[in-house]
């Protein structure tokens, strides 16, 4: 590697960067501040018996997702807290889940005193296995969490058919997922519930918030009410039936989320457009590889583009370096998880403090070897907002990467 000419090159190393555009996120206008504005000035802020704005929005959001219900709450880790609850979950029953997501799928677990069973992803989508779910089944398994991760869907036929057999609950995480689909059905609608996110970084926002979709009433009765702390739809104020919280969101964070349901749709085929066109670009490329889709993948959200990464291609450089020279030429990209989700502290030093895990869940010998490459040497992520810029800032990302490897090639 010559020295000087990477120092002429790259941006890491004061060079011109490749990407020199802001891709702004979250994407709003005078609409979503006259609606908030219109809010503070009626004096009516809270949701103490799921006001107006907060109804309008679940029955909008259901409707977009084909659903019958929808139940708003506080964030997305509450949603999948509540959706296993409802699916009636006892301590020690076993849920499986993938390594390669954020804390919570395993963390909600944990909080409704069951175990995450830690399974495989496959190598070509990074989705939870199909074949790896069913090979960690055991008499106390009642549920499965499949994560859409970065909104690519999982292969959900098998996932229910798997669940159907076993007689287990499928709990959609689909906190990556807004307004993608698998078949022509919008995810989160295909399980028995679909649970999703509104946090900041999120294709649908309102800078925190969660949602949970289903079409099964008895769920939708006991989510509905572990939501508004136990009340039951019909009850009187002051009548608790079941022991749940105060989880409900506000009438402000109703009006932005409908606001924004208004654009995610031309949002989402938009970063579909451009993720199939990256491909394209990204498979001219030795050593990178877009993660696979295939004709059920009838609509991708990219919440991240993900690709493979061969530092063999890259003259060795490794992923860590690879990425902070991507961002620094102006891509807004991410190495990704540092490590599976097993091998944090939680789950190494079984620190479960008050809920009751059995003695016997360990976590220390657990090894998912493509999480683990993921995690290591391959995944590299763009993040979801430069999904939304056009085809020459895709043309500009991909060269980027060429330059990254010009550089430590020559």
């Amino acid at each position: 590697m010559k020295a000087m000419e990477m120092d002429q090159k790259l941006a890491i190393n004061g060079g011109d960067k490749t990407v020199n555009k802001a891709f702004p996120w979250p994407v709003y206008d005078e609409e979503e501040v006259n609606a908030v504005a219109e809010i503070v000035r009626s004096g009516k802020w809270g949701n103490p018996d799921c006001g107006d704005q907060v109804a309008k929005f679940e029955n909008e959001f259901a409707a977009y997702c084909g659903s019958k219900y929808a139940i708003t709450c506080v964030n997305g880790s509450v949603s999948l807290r509540l959706a296993l609850i409802a699916c009636g979950v006892k301590p020690g029953d076993e849920i499986i889940v993938p390594p390669y997501t954020f804390i919570t799928t395993a963390s909600s677990v944990i909080e409704c005193n069951c175990v995450p069973v830690f399974v495989d992803i496959d190598p070509e989508t990074y989705n939870i296995s199909p074949a790896a779910i069913e090979a960690a089944i055991t008499p106390r398994t009642k549920a499965i969490i499949p994560v859409h991760f970065g909104g690519l869907a999982c292969d959900m036929d098998a996932i229910m058919d798997i669940a159907n057999r076993y007689g287990l609950k499928v709990i959609e995480d689909s906190a990556h997922a807004h307004g993608a689909e698998y078949k022509g059905k919008k995810l989160g609608s295909i399980g028995h519930v679909g649970s999703f996110s509104f946090q900041s970084s999120k294709n649908l926002t309102s800078g925190e918030g969660g949602i949970v979709i289903t079409d099964d009433d008895e769920l939708y009765a006991m989510m509905h009410s572990l939501r508004n702390v136990g009340r039951i739809e019909g009850g009187q104020w002051y009548e608790h039936y079941n022991p749940g919280c105060n989880y409900r969101i506000t009438q402000m964070q109703a009006v932005l989320l409908s606001n924004q349901l208004k654009r995610l749709e031309a949002q989402t085929r938009r970063r579909n457009e451009n993720g199939l066109y990256l491909n394209q670009l990204l498979e001219n490329i030795e050593g990178i590889t877009p993660l696979q889709r295939n004709e059920s993948i009838t609509l991708h959200c990219y919440h991240i583009y993900i690709f493979k990464y061969d530092l063999a291609k890259f003259g060795g450089l490794p992923k860590d370096s690879f990425a902070e020279m991507l961002a620094a030429e102006g891509v807004p990209s991410f190495k990704g998880y540092p490590q599976p989700l097993y091998r944090q502290p939680l789950f190494q030093n079984k620190n479960f403090m008050c809920y009751a895990i059995p003695e016997s869940a360990d976590y220390s010998q657990v090894n998912c070897p493509v999480a683990e490459q993921a995690c290591s040497t391959d995944a590299v992520w763009i993040l979801q907002h430069a999904m939304l810029g056009d085809r020459e800032d895709m043309d500009a990302f991909a060269e980027a990467i060429r330059k990254i490897q010009n550089a430590v090639a020559a």
